[in-house]
């Protein structure tokens, strides 16, 4: 009888893995065929590695399919894009949502995964209002594009970028910033204007008619990683697949700055480092401690006089270099002209030169100006009344003014209106940069209200403020007297203009605050200045 119980569980054990082992088999051989089946129409189909498109010479008769997240981007994560999206678009409570659903995703599979985090950052959304991803993801995207594939995408005839999110994400930074000819993305369903947080499929018939009508690309060769080639649809189409292997992408180099087709000027969003999934949860954990933090900075600023509040302020983490010309002098009624960074440079200002002064400024909301601890008035953009304005202020004692009329994070300076040239007889050019490590002090598309506390709330901001050479505006006069004229005053403004940015390193545009405002908030940048004054 033991005999026969042993043959018996022996029997049933190989039956067992038998059945097992050929359902394995059956479904290996199933998917083998369904993969052959969808390249059938291929007239030749390989996997050769990413290497062997470096040195080819015929891209330029091809069109290049490129899969965004897996072949474009070094990192594979998409966690910090959606916390972005959550923190910057749907707030604060939105974000603490998406870190806790976190550990959730990464178990339920990519694609599913992928779908909880666009419900939970797009789910109840205006979409005529969703600016994020014009203005907060292509900074982070750009620098995580690896410059062999860039390099490689250029010498295509044409390229399409194929991506798994939702195409409001990723068309501006490919369209605009790396100049690619076709973006296939994933629609988001909208009910009443508002993102219901569902996802369509992509529509590549549309697109593969688009790329047809292109001459000399009628070959496409597909660029994606092995685990996604039946990812999409587009892939199937192509002439051959190459893959892109983890380790190809550690090896890439990350996309310098000087190689963008499109410089990156302005963006937006208040995050300043890549919120990974550790780095948002140190920013959700920093935050109470930072909301204290910034309120003792800003009432030690107010009710404190300089030489008491400076080394205290210097004893919480704020860092100020000061730096001026060997042989400056300060006589009363100075013009400080400088670059404008966040709306503290005039108070940074104050403290390097340890005095009180005025500011001017376009735009400033009810809250700054009361917690200021030096005067600040607002101009009007009346030039005869803004004239009037600044021409008493500095008559009353020294007088800072931010010619850029707004801010700009990058390093680039805007536009220098000329009217502070028409001022006084000397001016002296104030050099300002800024580093923070978690916060933007700066939004166009937010509550300006806010810019101090963010700022503040870093946990050790820098600012550096230096002083420069004066300009004589007179020294430019094409008359004999000492008045400056129509003429020369512009090139008074694009001398200091050029010395500020020769002693930062940073770069002179054309640019204005209304290219600004178009760009990052949709508007010319006077009815959010004013909104935010209320």
């Amino acid at each position: 009888m033991a005999k026969l119980f042993r043959a018996f569980l022996f029997k049933s054990f190989f039956f067992f893995w038998y059945r097992f082992l050929f359902r394995q088999f059956k479904n290996l051989i199933r998917f083998y065929r369904t993969i052959s089946n969808s390249f059938s129409g291929a007239t030749q189909f390989r996997y050769p590695k990413f290497s062997s498109l470096l040195h080819r010479s015929d891209l330029n008769d091809h069109t290049l399919v490129f899969d965004v997240e897996n072949a474009l981007l070094k990192s594979s994560s998409l966690f910090p894009y959606f916390m972005l999206v959550a923190f910057e678009a749907g707030g604060l409570l939105r974000a603490i949502v998406l870190v806790l659903l976190y550990p959730f995703v990464c178990v339920v599979g990519s694609e599913m995964g992928l779908k909880i985090m666009v419900m939970t950052c797009f789910l109840g959304i205006k979409a005529s209002s969703f600016r994020v991803g014009r203005s907060v993801l292509p900074k982070f995207l750009l620098e995580d594009v690896g410059a062999e594939m860039f390099e490689t995408l250029k010498k295509g005839g044409k390229q399409v970028g194929v991506s798994r999110l939702p195409r409001v994400m990723v068309e501006s930074f490919l369209r605009e910033y790396l100049e690619i000819d076709f973006v296939v993305g994933r629609e988001l369903k909208m009910f009443c204007g508002y993102y219901l947080g569902l996802m369509d499929n992509n529509k590549t018939a549309h697109v593969l008619d688009l790329v047809k009508e292109g001459k000399g690309c009628s070959d496409m060769i597909g660029i994606t990683s092995h685990n996604n080639l039946r990812d999409h649809e587009l892939f199937s189409h192509c002439k051959e697949v190459v893959v892109v292997s983890e380790g190809d992408k550690r090896s890439w180099q990350k996309l310098g700055r000087e190689r963008y087709p499109r410089p990156l000027i302005f963006h937006d969003g208040r995050l300043a480092l890549r919120p990974t999934p550790m780095e948002s949860i140190a920013i959700l954990m920093w935050l109470p401690y930072g909301i204290i933090l910034s309120v003792i900075r800003i009432f030690l600023a107010i009710l404190l006089p300089f030489n008491i509040a400076t080394p205290l302020l210097v004893s919480t983490g704020l860092r100020l270099t000061t730096s001026a010309p060997t042989r400056s002098h300060h006589k009363n009624n100075n013009l400080y002209v400088c670059n404008h960074r966040t709306l503290l440079d005039p108070l940074y200002i104050s403290f390097s030169l340890q005095r009180n002064l005025s500011a001017v400024t376009y735009s400033l909301s009810r809250m700054s100006e009361v917690l200021s601890p030096i005067k600040t008035v607002r101009l009007t953009r009346n030039r005869d009344e803004d004239a009037k304005t600044m021409k008493h202020l500095l008559g009353q004692g020294d007088l800072v003014v931010c010619p850029e009329g707004t801010t700009c994070r990058e390093s680039y300076l805007l536009r220098f209106s000329p009217l502070f040239s028409e001022m006084c007889d000397e001016i002296v050019p104030v050099a300002i940069d800024t580093h923070v490590t978690m916060f933007h002090g700066t939004t166009a598309g937010g509550f300006k209200c806010l810019d101090p506390f963010f700022f503040l709330m870093n946990p050790s901001p820098v600012y550096t403020v230096q002083l420069l050479q004066h300009v004589f505006p007179s020294h430019f006069s094409h008359t004999t007297t000492t008045h400056v004229d129509q003429d020369s005053k512009f090139q008074v403004a694009n001398q200091v203009q050029s010395q500020i940015g020769t002693a930062l390193g940073f770069n002179c545009t054309r640019l204005t605050r209304k290219d600004k405002y178009l760009m990052l908030a949709g508007n010319e940048g006077t009815v959010a200045a004013k909104n935010n004054s209320q």
